[in-house]
């Protein structure tokens, strides 16, 4: 090759990648565009050509072919809307009644015609209203009676004893039950923060100030509610199935770190087993996987993730990927606008391949697990052999958002079928997306925790907050029960008297139900 030659290939080479620059950088302007202003919701577009997408490996041709005719179309048959509104009925249901009798003066009580005294002819229900209660505050006072002996009294051993009285949360303090429950309801099921709680206070007729009420909450959350989540955690640890995730928390005042540094939350929760679920919350300095490490000691069996890699420190677990996750990546690339009768892109291909699977999953869910089980290896596994296949036919461009998707699922490719063994597993991680987001919600609200015992804490209140919800429960009744109850309770020496704290005993069933 003469230097010209040489020059010239240099030069093309140059413009090829001047080329792909402009492209990622085209698709990373419209990429940011979309998400600016296109709309948020992955869903798949009702005017899509996606006619016989579900329907495409059939019985009949079930096999896996780089060659075959890539998923486009989408079966609906047999879909069933469901109903839009709730009836008025519905709604009310569970809530009391109190009846407003409408009736006539007792000099009105007469006919107008022969003066005869009138007798009632029977009732009817003109309307049905709501009423609202407002809260209103009042001081709880123990009044402690002190009994004596009478003939003891006179004698050298007088007898005197007084009535028991209820432990208190916290000695020297103004806390209750029902007040510190009601503020932990406020911040951590509302997601209202302490600075506006305390202007309701404030109406109620109180100064409480904002320190007081996380006094109140860091103290009560550590002696009283971090015992019922240890509990908890002993229990998640029996399970077969968990769902992990972690998301970002600021907390300012922390050792060795700046207050800008991102320390994390993360979320430990069963999965589709069939057993009373829960969810908890663990704070901790940073994203680094020994976290998990840690809270998962000596658990054996399936962990969901997304593709965070901390969780490969993981020992003696099957990890199982999450096809959410690797959808959004082919969702992602997309493109923003394209003709109306053009053909499908290679993302929109790779997202209606992932389609097909969650129709599947769907059509699956009143089975049993091993049922679940036979039927995803029957109409479930030959799509996921003709997608690998249709994956590695793929030329794409580096850097692009198609490239990152096809290299997010051949790097996940080890974990995205862990699923197919237990019918009890799930498809996706969205179990464990669900549960953090009411604390990303409230995180917009409050942005930043104070200390990292405020967010330990904090842990622990959405850790009890979010299983009650799970369970059914009536979250401020569940936390009320609970301080209620645990100060008087010597689960120190008994642990076994906390199974009858935990969300799904009978009593608690009971008395915290909706």
């Amino acid at each position: 090759m003469t230097g010209k030659d040489a020059y010239i290939e240099h030069l093309e080479n140059t413009i090829k990648d001047l080329q792909n620059q402009v492209s990622n950088l085209t698709e990373m302007i419209l990429l940011l565009r979309k998400e600016k202003y296109g709309p948020s919701s992955e869903k798949t577009p009702k005017n899509d050509p996606i006619e016989g997408q579900l329907s495409l490996f059939n019985e009949a041709e079930l096999k896996a072919d780089a060659s075959a005719v890539e998923p486009i179309e989408k079966d609906v048959e047999g879909y069933k809307r469901k109903a839009g509104k709730t009836t008025r009925e519905e709604l009310i249901k569970d809530l009391p009644v109190r009846e407003i009798p409408c009736t006539l003066p007792g000099e009105e009580q007469y006919c107008d015609q022969c003066g005869t005294k009138l007798k009632v002819l029977g009732t009817q229900v003109v309307r049905e209203e709501l009423e609202y209660i407002p809260a209103k505050l009042r001081v709880l006072r123990y009044v402690q009676t002190v009994y004596e002996c009478p003939e003891c009294k006179h004698t050298e051993h007088p007898f005197i004893v007084k009535a028991p009285t209820p432990t208190s949360l916290m000695n020297h303090s103004l806390a209750s039950p029902s007040s510190v429950a009601n503020v932990m309801y406020q911040k951590y099921m509302n997601s209202v923060p302490l600075y506006r709680q305390e202007k309701d206070w404030e109406q109620l007729g109180i100064a409480l100030s904002r320190a007081t009420m996380a006094n109140w909450i860091i103290r009560c959350a550590e002696d009283y509610l971090r015992p019922i989540v240890d509990h908890l955690r002993r229990e998640l640890l029996k399970r077969d199935i968990i769902h992990c995730d972690e998301t970002p928390v600021q907390v300012l005042k922390e050792e060795g770190k700046k207050p800008q540094t991102k320390s994390y939350m993360w979320l430990y929760r069963t999965g589709n087993d069939g057993k009373t679920p829960i969810i908890l919350y663990d704070y901790q300095p940073s994203r680094n996987g020994d976290h998990a490490v840690t809270f998962l000691k000596d658990f054996k069996g399936y962990v969901h993730s997304d593709g965070y890699p901390g969780y490969n420190k993981l020992a003696d677990i099957t990890r199982c990927g999450c096809w959410a996750h690797l959808r959004r990546k082919f969702v992602e690339a997309v493109p923003g606008r394209k003709a109306q009768d053009a053909p499908l892109t290679n993302a929109e291909i790779g997202r209606d391949y992932c389609d097909q699977l969650f129709h599947i999953e769907d059509s699956l869910k009143k089975l049993t697990p091993g049922e679940r089980f036979c039927k995803r290896l029957e109409l479930e596994k030959p799509i996921l052999e003709a997608f690998w296949s249709w994956l590695g036919s793929l030329t794409v461009l580096k850097g692009s958002s198609l490239g990152k998707a096809v290299t997010y699922a051949q790097n996940q490719k080890s974990y995205m079928e862990n699923y197919l063994p237990d019918g009890r597993c799930s498809i996706s991680n969205n179990a464990a997306e669900n549960a953090i987001r009411p604390f990303t919600v409230g995180r917009k609200n409050w942005l930043f925790a104070d200390t990292p015992k405020g967010a330990s804490s904090s842990a622990a209140v959405y850790s009890i907050v979010e299983t009650a919800k799970a369970n059914g429960l009536n979250v401020y009744t569940y936390l009320e029960y609970l301080l209620l109850y645990m100060p008087d309770t010597q689960w120190q020496s008994d642990p076994s008297l906390l199974d009858d704290l935990m969300p799904w005993a009978f009593d608690v069933q009971e008395e915290c139900s909706h």
